[in-house]
Protein backbone atom coordinates (compact mmCIF):
# COMPACT_ATOMS: atom_id res chain seq x y z
CA UNK A 1 0.00 0.00 0.00
CA UNK A 2 0.59 3.84 -0.72
CA UNK A 3 0.29 5.98 2.33
CA UNK A 4 0.32 9.89 1.17
CA UNK A 5 2.13 12.54 3.12
CA UNK A 6 -0.81 15.82 3.09
CA UNK A 7 1.89 17.68 0.90
CA UNK A 8 3.07 14.65 -1.03
CA UNK A 9 -0.70 13.67 -2.36
CA UNK A 10 -0.42 13.84 -6.41
CA UNK A 11 3.00 11.85 -6.27
CA UNK A 12 1.59 9.19 -3.94
CA UNK A 13 -1.43 8.98 -6.69
CA UNK A 14 1.33 8.69 -9.28
CA UNK A 15 2.89 6.11 -7.68
CA UNK A 16 0.16 4.17 -6.44
CA UNK A 17 -0.92 3.74 -10.39
CA UNK A 18 2.34 3.51 -11.25
CA UNK A 19 3.07 0.27 -9.17
CA UNK A 20 -0.45 -0.93 -9.21
CA UNK A 21 -0.42 -0.87 -5.57
CA UNK A 22 -3.09 0.62 -3.34
CA UNK A 23 -3.55 3.95 -2.29
CA UNK A 24 -4.40 3.61 0.96
CA UNK A 25 -7.24 6.26 2.90
CA UNK A 26 -5.60 9.00 5.19
CA UNK A 27 -7.00 11.51 7.07
CA UNK A 28 -5.00 14.78 8.08
CA UNK A 29 -6.10 17.07 11.16
CA UNK A 30 -4.68 20.12 13.17
CA UNK A 31 -6.24 21.11 16.33
CA UNK A 32 -6.56 24.49 17.61
CA UNK A 33 -2.64 24.76 19.21
CA UNK A 34 -1.42 23.46 15.82
CA UNK A 35 -0.40 20.06 16.79
CA UNK A 36 -1.11 17.60 13.71
CA UNK A 37 -3.07 14.17 13.38
CA UNK A 38 -3.37 11.88 11.30
CA UNK A 39 -5.37 8.32 10.57
CA UNK A 40 -4.41 5.86 8.64
CA UNK A 41 -6.62 3.12 7.35
CA UNK A 42 -3.62 -0.11 7.09
CA UNK A 43 -4.39 -3.17 4.91
CA UNK A 44 -1.66 -5.48 4.37
CA UNK A 45 2.16 -6.35 6.25
CA UNK A 46 4.09 -3.68 3.52
CA UNK A 47 3.50 0.38 3.26
CA UNK A 48 5.28 2.81 1.41
CA UNK A 49 4.96 6.59 2.83
CA UNK A 50 5.59 9.19 0.30
CA UNK A 51 6.14 12.15 2.25
CA UNK A 52 8.23 15.35 1.23
CA UNK A 53 9.42 17.18 4.32
CA UNK A 54 9.11 20.76 3.28
CA UNK A 55 7.78 22.36 6.71
CA UNK A 56 8.42 21.25 10.39
CA UNK A 57 4.79 20.59 10.43
CA UNK A 58 5.60 17.56 7.51
CA UNK A 59 8.62 16.13 9.79
CA UNK A 60 5.99 15.92 12.55
CA UNK A 61 3.12 14.27 10.07
CA UNK A 62 5.55 11.90 8.96
CA UNK A 63 6.77 10.83 12.02
CA UNK A 64 3.17 10.15 12.95
CA UNK A 65 2.60 8.31 9.84
CA UNK A 66 5.02 5.47 10.84
CA UNK A 67 3.95 5.19 14.07
CA UNK A 68 -0.20 4.72 12.87
CA UNK A 69 1.52 1.85 10.74
CA UNK A 70 3.44 0.28 13.52
CA UNK A 71 0.37 0.72 16.04
CA UNK A 72 -1.20 -1.02 12.91
CA UNK A 73 1.07 -4.32 13.13
CA UNK A 74 2.43 -3.33 9.54
CA UNK A 75 5.43 -5.14 9.56
CA UNK A 76 8.27 -3.35 6.75
CA UNK A 77 7.96 0.26 5.56
CA UNK A 78 9.61 2.20 3.21
CA UNK A 79 10.21 5.72 3.70
CA UNK A 80 10.47 7.68 0.23
CA UNK A 81 11.34 11.36 0.60
CA UNK A 82 10.92 13.29 -2.52
CA UNK A 83 12.16 16.05 -0.93
CA UNK A 84 14.30 15.96 2.36
CA UNK A 85 14.20 19.52 4.22
CA UNK A 86 17.22 20.18 6.48
CA UNK A 87 19.60 18.13 4.11
CA UNK A 88 21.50 21.80 3.50
CA UNK A 89 22.27 21.08 7.10
CA UNK A 90 24.31 18.10 7.01
CA UNK A 91 27.82 19.93 9.08
CA UNK A 92 27.72 21.61 12.37
CA UNK A 93 28.86 25.37 10.33
CA UNK A 94 30.00 27.29 13.51
CA UNK A 95 30.29 25.99 17.04
CA UNK A 96 27.30 25.19 18.78
CA UNK A 97 25.28 24.42 15.80
CA UNK A 98 23.71 20.97 15.73
CA UNK A 99 23.57 18.78 12.49
CA UNK A 100 20.32 18.84 11.56
CA UNK A 101 20.55 16.66 8.82
CA UNK A 102 21.45 13.66 11.08
CA UNK A 103 19.10 14.52 13.66
CA UNK A 104 15.91 14.33 11.28
CA UNK A 105 17.40 11.24 9.89
CA UNK A 106 17.52 9.52 13.03
CA UNK A 107 14.17 10.13 14.43
CA UNK A 108 12.61 8.64 10.64
CA UNK A 109 15.01 5.88 11.12
CA UNK A 110 13.03 4.92 13.87
CA UNK A 111 10.24 4.13 12.15
CA UNK A 112 10.92 2.64 8.76
CA UNK A 113 12.77 0.02 7.38
CA UNK A 114 14.13 1.81 4.30
CA UNK A 115 14.30 5.12 2.96
CA UNK A 116 14.65 6.28 -0.39
CA UNK A 117 15.29 10.15 -0.98
CA UNK A 118 15.38 11.97 -4.36
CA UNK A 119 18.50 14.13 -5.20
CA UNK A 120 18.96 15.32 -1.82
CA UNK A 121 20.86 18.64 -2.04
CA UNK A 122 24.05 17.14 -0.10
CA UNK A 123 24.21 13.44 -1.02
CA UNK A 124 26.23 12.85 2.24
CA UNK A 125 23.23 13.40 4.72
CA UNK A 126 22.39 9.38 3.03
CA UNK A 127 25.06 8.46 5.59
CA UNK A 128 22.92 9.70 8.43
CA UNK A 129 20.09 6.68 8.76
CA UNK A 130 20.52 4.02 10.72
CA UNK A 131 18.75 1.67 8.26
CA UNK A 132 19.39 0.88 4.52
CA UNK A 133 19.28 3.98 2.30
CA UNK A 134 18.53 4.46 -1.60
CA UNK A 135 19.38 7.85 -3.56
CA UNK A 136 17.69 7.95 -6.51
CA UNK A 137 18.98 11.06 -9.26
CA UNK A 138 15.17 11.78 -11.09
CA UNK A 139 16.54 14.86 -12.67
CA UNK A 140 16.61 12.96 -15.79
CA UNK A 141 12.33 13.35 -15.89
CA UNK A 142 13.00 17.01 -16.38
CA UNK A 143 13.78 16.43 -20.11
CA UNK A 144 10.51 15.19 -20.80
CA UNK A 145 8.48 18.36 -21.41
CA UNK A 146 11.25 19.85 -23.43
CA UNK A 147 10.35 20.44 -27.36
CA UNK A 148 12.20 21.02 -29.98
CA UNK A 149 15.60 22.75 -29.29
CA UNK A 150 17.76 25.27 -30.70
CA UNK A 151 21.28 24.37 -30.84
CA UNK A 152 20.82 23.64 -26.73
CA UNK A 153 22.76 24.43 -24.12
CA UNK A 154 22.24 22.82 -21.20
CA UNK A 155 23.48 25.06 -17.97
CA UNK A 156 23.53 24.68 -14.22
CA UNK A 157 24.41 28.15 -12.27
CA UNK A 158 27.21 26.40 -10.82
CA UNK A 159 29.82 23.70 -10.64
CA UNK A 160 28.29 21.30 -7.88
CA UNK A 161 25.21 20.85 -10.51
CA UNK A 162 26.85 20.12 -13.88
CA UNK A 163 26.17 16.13 -13.17
CA UNK A 164 22.17 17.26 -13.25
CA UNK A 165 22.75 18.68 -16.78
CA UNK A 166 24.63 16.36 -18.34
CA UNK A 167 21.85 14.05 -16.80
CA UNK A 168 19.41 16.30 -18.28
CA UNK A 169 21.14 17.01 -21.93
CA UNK A 170 21.81 12.40 -21.72
CA UNK A 171 17.58 12.56 -21.26
CA UNK A 172 17.01 15.03 -23.82
CA UNK A 173 19.33 13.44 -26.24
CA UNK A 174 21.50 16.26 -27.50
CA UNK A 175 23.12 19.17 -26.56
CA UNK A 176 26.16 21.17 -24.44
CA UNK A 177 26.90 21.24 -21.24
CA UNK A 178 28.37 24.15 -19.26
CA UNK A 179 27.88 26.19 -15.93
CA UNK A 180 28.10 29.51 -13.86
CA UNK A 181 30.43 30.10 -11.33
CA UNK A 182 28.85 30.38 -8.01
CA UNK A 183 29.85 31.98 -5.19
CA UNK A 184 27.30 32.12 -1.75
CA UNK A 185 28.03 34.48 0.56
CA UNK A 186 24.92 34.02 2.56
CA UNK A 187 21.34 32.31 2.45
CA UNK A 188 20.54 35.42 0.48
CA UNK A 189 23.31 36.72 -1.24
CA UNK A 190 24.90 34.60 -4.23
CA UNK A 191 27.24 35.96 -6.75
CA UNK A 192 27.32 35.08 -10.35
CA UNK A 193 30.13 34.72 -12.27
CA UNK A 194 29.29 34.37 -16.47
CA UNK A 195 30.09 31.29 -18.45
CA UNK A 196 32.22 31.19 -21.16
CA UNK A 197 29.72 29.16 -23.46
CA UNK A 198 28.58 31.37 -26.32
CA UNK A 199 24.71 31.52 -25.79
CA UNK A 200 23.44 33.65 -29.00
CA UNK A 201 20.81 32.29 -31.00
CA UNK A 202 20.65 28.96 -28.18
CA UNK A 203 18.18 27.95 -26.44
CA UNK A 204 19.30 27.25 -23.06
CA UNK A 205 18.25 25.25 -20.58
CA UNK A 206 19.45 26.31 -17.00
CA UNK A 207 19.40 22.65 -14.71
CA UNK A 208 19.41 23.14 -10.41
CA UNK A 209 18.10 20.26 -7.86
CA UNK A 210 16.39 23.34 -5.60
CA UNK A 211 14.94 26.79 -6.76
CA UNK A 212 14.14 28.30 -3.54
CA UNK A 213 14.49 32.21 -3.98
CA UNK A 214 14.73 32.22 -7.63
CA UNK A 215 17.79 34.79 -6.78
CA UNK A 216 20.55 32.31 -8.49
CA UNK A 217 18.51 31.36 -11.56
CA UNK A 218 16.74 35.41 -11.65
CA UNK A 219 20.97 36.26 -12.00
CA UNK A 220 21.83 33.86 -14.40
CA UNK A 221 19.08 34.69 -16.62
CA UNK A 222 19.85 38.34 -16.63
CA UNK A 223 23.77 37.09 -17.77
CA UNK A 224 22.08 34.72 -20.89
CA UNK A 225 19.54 37.64 -21.90
CA UNK A 226 22.17 40.40 -22.25
CA UNK A 227 24.46 37.59 -23.98
CA UNK A 228 21.03 37.19 -26.19
CA UNK A 229 20.21 33.67 -25.60
CA UNK A 230 17.19 33.01 -28.15
CA UNK A 231 15.20 31.01 -25.24
CA UNK A 232 16.10 30.38 -21.59
CA UNK A 233 14.08 27.29 -19.68
CA UNK A 234 14.20 27.15 -16.17
CA UNK A 235 14.28 23.42 -14.93
CA UNK A 236 15.01 21.69 -10.93
CA UNK A 237 14.11 18.71 -9.49
CA UNK A 238 12.58 20.63 -6.35
CA UNK A 239 10.74 23.57 -6.96
CA UNK A 240 10.40 24.70 -3.82
CA UNK A 241 10.08 28.48 -5.16
CA UNK A 242 8.99 30.35 -1.58
CA UNK A 243 8.35 33.90 -1.10
CA UNK A 244 8.26 36.27 -4.68
CA UNK A 245 10.32 33.39 -6.52
CA UNK A 246 7.96 32.78 -9.37
CA UNK A 247 7.60 36.69 -9.69
CA UNK A 248 11.31 37.03 -9.71
CA UNK A 249 11.48 34.47 -12.57
CA UNK A 250 9.27 36.03 -14.81
CA UNK A 251 10.46 39.58 -14.04
CA UNK A 252 13.94 38.28 -15.31
CA UNK A 253 12.18 37.33 -18.43
CA UNK A 254 11.38 33.70 -18.20
CA UNK A 255 8.55 31.93 -19.57
CA UNK A 256 8.94 28.85 -18.80
CA UNK A 257 9.84 26.94 -15.46
CA UNK A 258 10.10 23.29 -15.66
CA UNK A 259 9.77 21.29 -11.88
CA UNK A 260 9.17 17.61 -11.00
CA UNK A 261 6.45 16.88 -8.21
CA UNK A 262 8.39 16.37 -5.51
CA UNK A 263 7.28 19.37 -4.14
CA UNK A 264 3.58 20.23 -5.87
CA UNK A 265 4.01 23.70 -7.50
CA UNK A 266 2.23 24.94 -10.52
CA UNK A 267 5.14 24.44 -12.40
CA UNK A 268 5.44 20.17 -11.13
CA UNK A 269 5.15 19.43 -14.55
CA UNK A 270 6.87 15.84 -14.56
CA UNK A 271 6.11 12.96 -12.13
CA UNK A 272 9.31 11.22 -10.54
CA UNK A 273 7.00 8.15 -9.71
CA UNK A 274 8.32 6.06 -12.33
CA UNK A 275 12.03 6.63 -10.52
CA UNK A 276 10.83 6.12 -7.68
CA UNK A 277 8.96 2.53 -8.56
CA UNK A 278 11.73 1.02 -10.65
CA UNK A 279 13.97 1.14 -7.16
CA UNK A 280 10.97 0.13 -5.06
Amino acid sequence: MIVAGSATQGLAAELAAETGRALTPVSYEQFPDGERKVQVTATGDRAVVVASTISDGDWVELLQLQDALAEAGVEHVTTVLPYMGYARQDQAFEDGDPVSARAMARAISTGTDRVITVNPHEEAVTEFFDVPTTTLDAAGRLATPLDELTDPLFLSPDAGAIELAETVRDAYGRGAVDHFEKTRHSGTDVEIEPSEAAVDGRDVVLVDDIVATGSTMSESVAVLNAREANNVIVTCVHPLLVSNARLKLARAGVETVYGTDTIERGVSEVSVAPAVADVL
